[in-house]
């Protein structure tokens, strides 16, 4: 019997990168272990349920502190016990403690080519500043924000008629490229996370 690579994805919304990694783990060594969202409305868990995934909601909001509701979604990810966290559209920016319990076991995927255009509104700025290239980075997740090591990157050209729109949506068709290749090669052993300084 295959022994699977177990991952568990943590999400916020739509989970378009979360159905990139579920179609993709049909031919892949990785399983989706769990998927976890911070938000009970999140359209992503309907996409675990139809593929028969495990889901669980942890909100901020049902707990007295960040710090509280980061102990509950650290249990919660330890009882599930996967080789790897993916992050994919997860809209919390993970605090210190949690990032060293899980430390070289978190990637996140950024729409930008870190180390420029870390945090929000990676397009927009792009636009403003007139830039030629942009993209889409994976990178272990550490303390500070969107400064992991790079795992992974793939750019794009900048058009000159592109908007936010049309550049966001050819940034998330690389996402959705890239994010499943990256984790196979963790599943295979082709990438080790322990190879990064952190």
């Amino acid at each position: 019997m295959q022994e699977f690579f177990n991952i568990v994805v943590l999400i916020s919304g739509k989970g378009t990168n979360l159905q990139a990694l579920i179609d993709a783990s049909h031919r892949s060594n990785y399983k989706i272990s769990a998927v976890i969202s911070d938000k009970a409305k999140a359209i992503g868990l309907n996409r675990a349920k139809i593929s028969g995934i495990d889901t669980y909601v942890i909100e901020q909001g049902s707990f007295d502190s960040k710090l509280e509701f980061e102990e509950s979604l650290a249990t919660r990810i330890s009882e599930i016990n996967p080789q790897l966290i993916v992050l994919a559209g997860f809209m919390k920016v993970l605090g210190p403690q949690f990032v060293k319990l899980f430390r070289g076991k978190i990637i996140n995927i950024h729409p930008s080519l870190l180390p420029e255009y870390p945090g929000l509104n990676t397009h927009q700025r792009v636009l403003k500043d007139k830039k030629k290239i942009h993209g889409v980075s994976v990178h272990l997740v550490t303390e500070d924000l969107d400064s992991g090591p790079i795992i992974a990157q793939n750019s794009v050209h900048v058009l000159p008629n592109d908007t936010v729109e049309s550049l966001a949506k050819r940034v998330l068709e690389r996402e959705h490229i890239i994010y499943p290749k990256v984790v196979e090669s963790l599943a295979i052993g082709k990438i080790q996370l322990s190879d990064y300084d952190i």
